[in-house]
């Protein structure tokens, strides 16, 4: 599970995350939607430890990202919005590397790399350079990372932004699969890919939740999500203090 309670963000004048606070439950995937600016990106990095909030707590099964935090990261696997570096390396490169930062033992990494190449269909490519392959396949290898020792929470920022229709289809198949024994929070702002994938809809702008409820709850009689969200981000007119 994933709690994050009355988040403030602020950089220099600007306030980006404004006394933010949701849950996403065990076993569920999450939508995590909002226009551009609403500061969908700030929170999932916060959640995964990249940036310190201002006030505020988020804890990942139980455990405080800011005060547990290598507790609370052993729990989560985090694929960021448009990642890249490491263009030198290879796939097997990168994921032994990063085996090896997340304290599995020598006798764990292969099989682990093994899984998540097989998972991610990595193996006919592990071995070029990242920097050579397409973004769908790049993509798939930070997901594969995010993979690697088995987290129970997967946190995706935006994770088939810039993928053709095939590799959205496969991505989006994959967290239906990855949903079964994990928690997912996926943020994006595809609006079908909500429809599709997540037990759970969360909408926020201005850094401020709209909205958090049951996916099905949010649909209209055609099941799309588009009619309630654009309704709330038009209604928001409330006051920035």
């Amino acid at each position: 599970m994933i709690e994050v309670k009355g988040l403030n963000m602020t950089f220099g004048s600007r306030r980006v995350l404004r006394d933010l606070s949701f849950t996403a439950p065990d076993g569920n995937v999450t939508a995590f939607l909002g226009p551009n600016g609403a500061g969908k990106s700030t929170t999932m990095r916060v959640i995964a430890g990249y940036l310190v909030a201002t006030s505020g707590a988020v804890r990942i099964n139980g455990f405080d990202v800011e005060t547990q935090r290598r507790l609370a990261q052993q729990q989560l696997g985090y694929v960021p919005e448009a990642a890249a570096g490491f263009g030198s390396l290879t796939p097997a490169e990168l994921l032994s590397y990063l085996a090896q930062v997340r304290g599995l033992a020598h006798a764990e990494r292969g099989a682990a790399i093994g899984r998540v190449c097989e998972l991610m269909d990595l193996r006919a490519e592990q071995h070029r350079r990242i920097n050579h392959l397409s973004k769908g396949w790049r993509q798939r290898v930070w997901v594969a990372q995010a993979l690697l020792h088995d987290p129970a929470v997967l946190v995706m920022d935006e994770p088939t932004d810039g993928l053709d229709p095939i590799q959205k289809r496969q991505t989006r198949e994959l967290i239906r699969q990855l949903r079964v024994d994990r928690t997912i929070l996926l943020s994006t702002h595809i609006l079908e890919e909500a429809e599709e994938v997540s037990d759970r809809t969360i909408v926020i702008a201005d850094g401020r939740v709209l909205v958090q409820d049951e996916t099905s709850n949010l649909l209209d009689e055609s099941g799309r999500i588009a009619a309630t969200f654009h309704r709330l981000i038009d209604s928001d007119c409330r006051p920035v203090s």
